[in-house]
């Protein structure tokens, strides 16, 4: 077995969403992978080939020694919104410490995961946080891969599932403002693909990742409610209104559906990429594919990021969710 085969893999948030499907590649290769989790009793489909640690970020030694040479870090955590002590000033803090643990254990190269169009200029706190993440990452000194994911989407994310509920559910669908602004919607397998690749190169990098099909959001509700056989109404209502109606909602499921800079960014085109695509798998033929699935069960940002758990802060980004 090769030096690179035998030495361990860390992969942040493998448990949750984009970093699971980071670790099955991981592990269908056949390699060594250990996750740091702040949420040790979810379903662990892996079973014990996946090693288990704390992602605690008040134990900055027992992070080293986690890290303690590992071949590369697969880091995915990161917060939706402000919301019981989560917040985006501390996310920072947490990453900078998991960063300079990296450093400490002399991690080969860490793959970060931030979004779109992030920038250190943005009067919206996701964006300018991610930012100064990459920052961070840049200034560190280690071998790294900066990916630029837009919607994530795939079985198990948050935002096309929750459109599929509401569509299964109610006779009325609201989207803010007029509809006709555009995303570019990324696979989470194919950001998983895109991760282990840019892994095994040996130049940093700081590339977009989205996919190649360009959809407006009145498009993509509309594909959705094809397949889930909707007779909703789709209305549009101003970002106001529309963030009422979903704060009301929220009350409604016990979650935040999305927050007033998530509606902005994605009026505003920020998961639009200049880039060409990286992604292979068409938004459109996996909504058909998979829309017998999609909205069965409503899936809470609260209840898999903000549960009882051993860490400072939810140990995944809920990407799906937002970009």
């Amino acid at each position: 077995m090769s030096e690179t085969a035998s030495r361990v893999f860390v992969v942040t948030g493998a448990l949750g969403y984009t970093g699971k499907c980071i670790a099955r590649r991981l592990l269908a290769m056949g390699r060594r992978v250990r996750t740091l989790t702040g949420h040790p009793n979810r379903p662990n489909e892996f079973g014990k080939p996946l090693e288990m640690a704390p992602l605690d970020f008040r134990d900055r030694r027992g992070l080293v020694e986690n890290l303690r040479d590992a071949e590369c870090l697969f880091n995915t955590y990161w917060v939706r919104f402000d919301h019981a002590g989560a917040s985006f000033g501390q996310a920072l803090a947490n990453t900078k410490v998991l960063i300079d643990a990296a450093k400490e254990a002399r991690v080969r190269k860490i793959v970060h995961i931030s979004v779109t169009n992030a920038s250190l200029g943005s009067h919206l706190p996701y964006y300018r946080g991610k930012a100064e993440v990459e920052a961070a990452i840049q200034q560190s000194g280690m071998r790294f891969a900066i990916l630029r994911p837009s919607l994530i989407f795939g079985l198990g994310d948050i935002l096309i599932n929750n459109v599929a509920w509401f569509l299964r559910r109610f006779p009325v669908l609201a989207v803010p403002g007029s509809g006709t602004y555009r995303l570019q919607p990324i696979c989470a397998e194919d950001v998983a693909d895109l991760a282990l690749h840019v892994a095994s190169e040996e130049a940093n990098c700081t590339c977009d990742a989205v996919g190649p099909e360009l959809v407006t959001f009145n498009e993509l509700v509309h594909l959705v409610a094809a397949q889930v056989h909707s007779k909703a109404r789709i209305v549009h209502l101003s970002p106001r209104a529309a963030l009422v109606l979903l704060r009301l909602l929220g009350i409604l499921v016990h979650d935040r559906i999305l927050a007033a800079g998530e509606i902005e960014g994605l009026m505003t085109g920020l998961l639009v990429s200049r880039s060409p695509p990286f992604g292979k798998t068409r938004f459109s033929e996996w909504v058909r594919e998979n829309g017998n699935s999609l909205g069965i069960k409503y899936a809470s940002e609260f209840g898999r990021h903000f549960a009882k758990s051993q860490s400072m802060a939810p140990s995944e980004p809920s990407r799906e969710s937002a970009q």
